[in-house]
């Protein structure tokens, strides 16, 4: 069973930049998809970003063109690029793959984005 660690969250302002990263306790070359997850206070989890083992990659609405989701297979590893943050995009970050395999859900990484 596969278990993910997140980080690289933290407090930015609006307009500010941050990197997720996702590491797995094993590999991830044969799992198909990966996503990024998104949960804010009293909302369900979402999914944000998803990219396949061939690097299609598809994204949410609320984050399009300012996300973009990598994965490096040699070091069992999905990256998460987020700029130009907004207030709304406050939640804590989990990885998972997609469709997200209940039993692997790591800790995730806060990200606050407050001036």
């Amino acid at each position: 069973q596969v278990q993910f660690v997140e980080s690289g969250g933290g407090l930015v302002q609006p307009g500010g930049s941050l990197r997720l990263s996702c590491a797995a306790s094993g590999s991830i070359f044969s799992i198909y998809a990966m996503g990024w997850y998104r949960q804010a206070p009293g909302k369900q989890r979402d999914l944000v970003a998803g990219i396949t083992n061939s690097g299609s990659t598809n994204y949410a609405d609320s984050v399009k063109g300012r996300f973009t989701i990598s994965r490096d297979n040699a070091k069992n590893t999905v990256y998460l690029q987020m700029n130009s943050l907004k207030h709304e995009d406050t939640a804590i970050y989990y990885c998972n793959a997609d469709p997200p395999d209940f039993d692997s859900w790591g800790q995730g990484t806060q990200v606050t984005v407050s001036s």
